[in-house]
C-alpha cells in the first residue's frame, strides 16, 4: 500500500468518527491522481462549482503561453467564472462586454486551429 493509500484509509477513520458524531461530511476520491475531496454538510452545487473552477483556472494561469490551448482554456475559464460569480444575480453591461470579449479571443484562437488543420 502505498503512503497515499495509508494516508486515505487513515482520513476515513478519522472521517468515521466526526460522522458518529453528527458531522456529516461527504468525500470523493480519484485515487489514480491522488485527489481527496471532503465536503461539509452545507455544500451547495454552486459553492462546488466554483471550487472545481478554480482548479481549472489555475491550470489556465499556470499553462500560460506554454500550452497551444491555454487561450482557450483561459477564456473559457473567465466566461465561467463571471457566469458563476452573477448566478444569483444579474449580468452587468461590463459583464456582458468582458464576456464578447473572451468569445472573439476564443473565435480568435480557433481559427488559428482551424487554418492548421485545413
Amino acid at each position: 500500500m502505498s503512503g497515499f493509500d495509508s494516508f486515505y484509509n487513515d482520513l476515513l477513520l478519522l472521517i468515521n468518527t466526526h460522522e458518529k458524531n453528527n458531522t456529516p461530511l461527504k468525500v470523493e476520491n480519484n485515487m489514480d491522481a491522488n485527489i481527496i475531496k471532503i465536503f461539509g454538510e452545507n455544500i451547495t452545487a454552486l459553492a462546488r462549482a466554483k471550487n472545481g473552477l478554480n482548479d481549472v483556472t489555475e491550470l489556465a494561469y499556470a499553462t500560460a503561453e506554454h500550452h497551444p490551448y491555454w487561450n482557450l482554456l483561459y477564456n473559457c475559464s473567465e466566461i465561467a467564472n463571471t457566469i458563476l460569480e452573477k448566478w444569483k444575480s444579474e449580468l452587468s453591461k461590463k459583464d456582458i462586454s468582458d464576456i464578447e470579449w473572451s468569445i472573439k479571443e476564443l473565435k480568435q484562437s480557433l481559427e488559428k486551429f482551424t487554418g492548421k488543420i485545413s
